[in-house]
């Protein structure tokens, strides 16, 4: 059996790709589990009542954060970069 010639990739190099990928899925999943916005974050959402007295409609806000589009951008920022840092990571080839 012939042996290969490829290189095996550092194991920081292959460390840092599943860690950027995960950092990749794990903004995803916190972005829509929090019900994410395509607009800047909030901090305040507001939330449409109603007087049960008079019927008229007004205003109040949740302290609740919904993460935007500024939350994905950023998260996925850092994983590109931990995937390009990777590629400073090189395998010692035996001479």
């Amino acid at each position: 059996m012939a042996a290969s010639t490829g290189s095996r990739p550092s194991p920081v190099r292959k460390f840092l790709r599943i860690l950027a990928a995960l950092v990749a899925i794990g903004i995803v999943g916190f972005w829509f589990a929090k019900d994410g916005r395509t607009g800047w974050s909030q901090d305040r959402v507001p939330v449409n009542q109603k007087d049960e007295i008079t019927g008229i409609d007004y205003v109040t806000y949740e302290e609740r954060f919904v993460p935007g589009i500024d939350t994905l951008g950023a998260g996925l920022g850092v994983a590109a970069a931990l995937f390009v840092l990777s590629f400073f990571f090189r395998s010692k080839h035996p001479n």
